[in-house]
Order: C-alpha cells, then structure tokens, then sequence
C-alpha cells in the first residue's frame, strides 16, 4: 500500500507520557507544554484522563480553554461515566476528541474485563453510541490490539465503526510487536475509518513500528516527546516526525522547534535527554 503524502500528529506527553514513573504535570504545566504543541504543529493534543482524578481533570480542562488550533483529546475507559467525564472537560475546546479505550485481547478479555467476545463487541458500540453527541470526533482504541486475534480486531473494529467511531487506534501496549507483523496487523483491518499507531518501545521498535503502520496505510501516528512514557516509554515524537520528512511524508511539524520542545518537557517530566538520544540529543545537535 502506498503511504499517504499527509501524516496526522496525535501527541499524547501529557497523558501516555506522564505514566512515565515519577512524571506528573500539574495544570499549569499542562498548558505550558501544549501551548508549545501548538507551536509546533501537532494536529492532536491528548490532555489526559479526566476520570483519573479531579486534578486530572482540571488539567485537561485548562488545555482545552488554552489551545485553539488542535483537536483536543481526553481518554475515557469504556464506560459512560468516563465519557461524561471527558465530554465535561473538554467543554471548552475548540474541537473536541475522545479517545475510548477497551481490552480486546484474550488476556484482557478473561483477566481484566470478564468479558466475552460478544459482550466486548456489545459494550463497545454501546459506549460509543452514548459518546457519539458529545464531542467532535470520536476515536477507539483497541487496547492491546497486537495480542488480540486479528479476525476478532477486525470484527471489533468493524462494530466501532459502525457505532460512529472515525479513528481507529490500533497499539501496540505492550510493546510486544515487530514492524512486518504490525504492519500485516493494521492491513486486516479493512473499515471506513482513520487508522492510528500507537506503538511503545519495549523491544526498541516504537519509531520502526509506528513508520512501518505508516506504510501499511494508518494516516495518524501516536507519539510523546522525547518518547516519554510508561514503562520503556513511546514512539518518540521528534524520532517519527523526521523519519517521515526523509522519505517526503509530511505532518505540518515545525522540525526546527523540536530542540526547544523537548528540553521544556525533560525540564518539566524530570527526565533528562541521553547526549545520544536521536534527533535531540546534544551529541546529535548543537543548540
């Protein structure tokens, strides 16, 4: 399949990154870092996770009165009162997102959810036609999709779509994936929707994974700056972006603010850059 010319950003440091161990943005570090988002061009600013806390929504809150140019995202477990949550949050926005996420592989079906197929299948459209009034746009994620049987991700995948989801995510959570068969993965999944990657580096492929989504036909890539993130962290932002600009894919990233965005997040997350780390690091470029 041949890449899309176009790349949406769909920045997720201020939630997925700030499950970073020790890594917490109050609101007004919040805003800080989203504002220079903006500055930067990322089409997509996930806030956080309202039903998290009542700080976690003031966060997202704050971000959705401060932004005006992206989408503003929240996330929101498979349930209404989640999604309630994210809708009253994100009141303000100027366009608003929310990202609903539910289990879909054996482990988290019989571990986590108690769920059968048919209800997973039942609970998602069923949350999903509740969120459908509330927001602008409405993505799905499939958590854990790269452990989920392909025949049953597409099946959900399909109902998604058919409940009123217009951005499929497909992630790789637990960073279990390789780029050839995450690839494979996202071409099963054949519905009438955006597809996204969000990918995370346990193996060291987040970057290789999300590029290799690309080539298989998902039009939105799911990144953190400096690759933050739980665990061994996320594809990194400033890594896919530029990836992508040599092989004359763009994603309306200003790549020259990159330098000054990431060493604002390693101020505020606590986590220094490695000298060697790609695109930022200061054995890489000289600021």
């Amino acid at each position: 399949m041949e890449s899309p010319s176009r790349i949406e950003v769909f920045d997720t440091t201020l939630r997925d990154g700030e499950q970073a161990v020790g890594v917490v943005f109050n609101p007004d570090q919040k805003v800080e870092i989203a504002l220079a988002l903006e500055r930067v061009g990322v089409d997509v600013i996930e806030a956080g996770f309202p039903a998290a806390s009542p700080g976690e929504s003031a966060g997202v809150r704050s971000v959705a009165e401060a932004v005006r140019t992206p989408v503003v995202a929240a996330m929101a477990r498979a349930n209404e009162r989640d999604v309630d949550l994210a809708a009253d949050a994100l009141a303000s926005a100027g366009r608003s997102r929310v990202h609903i996420v539910l289990g879909t592989s054996p482990i988290h079906r019989a571990r986590k959810l108690h769920l059968t197929r048919s209800q997973v299948v039942e609970l998602a459209g069923r949350v999903l036609r509740h969120a459908r009034p509330l927001f602008d746009e409405i993505e799905f994620c499939c958590e854990d999709a790269s452990r989920t049987e392909p025949a049953f991700l597409a099946e959900v995948c399909a109902a998604a779509v058919d409940a009123g989801a217009e951005i499929i995510n497909i992630p790789d959570t637990v960073g279990y994936a390789v780029p050839e068969e995450y690839a494979q993965l996202l071409r099963t999944i054949r519905v009438r929707a955006r597809l996204s990657a969000h990918c995370h580096d346990d193996l060291g492929m987040a970057v290789a994974n999300s590029l290799a989504a690309v080539a298989a036909g998902a039009t939105q890539v799911e990144c953190t700056i400096n690759g933050i993130g739980e665990r061994a962290g996320n594809a990194a932002l400033e890594e896919v972006v530029s990836a992508l600009e040599i092989q004359g894919i763009q994603t309306g990233i200003d790549l020259a603010q990159l330098g000054d965005i990431s060493l604002l997040v390693a101020s505020l997350s606590g986590y220094p850059i490695a000298p060697h780390k790609a695109i930022v690091g200061s054995n890489v470029t000289r600021r």
